[in-house]
């Protein structure tokens, strides 16, 4: 199996066209059909499957329509939420009131009579 790290550009964009191909018609969907959808150009469709350049948005118009948006934001995780920071947070949280340091709490409280 190859590294994709190693593959240069033009074959990492011959390779995704080739699978968004192979998906497509896996899908059973023609190229107007998916272009149509995506509202692209078919013209634009046969360009990426061929693995020349698109824009971004052609892009993810095209992973949208094949129910892919999920997988590709998985490619960079949500920095925000991270599993140790979640952790850490947790035992910042405070889950009950206690008195400031040094000072007590008065037990020999009444009723103002």
């Amino acid at each position: 199996m190859t590294n994709k790290n190693t593959l240069t550009n033009e074959s990492l964009l011959r390779e995704l066209g080739t699978r968004v191909e192979q998906l497509r018609i896996r899908k059973n969907l023609t190229q107007a059909q998916l272009a149509k959808e995506a509202g692209i150009g078919k013209r634009t469709l046969e360009r990426f499957e061929k693995g020349e350049t698109v824009q971004l948005t052609t892009f993810v118009a095209i992973l949208r329509v094949l129910d892919l948006l999920n997988p590709l934001l998985d490619l960079i995780p949500d920095q925000n939420h991270s599993p140790m920071q979640q952790l850490l947070q947790e035992k910042k949280m405070r889950y009950r009131a206690s008195p400031k340091a040094g000072k007590t709490i008065d037990e020999t409280w009444t009723w103002n009579d």
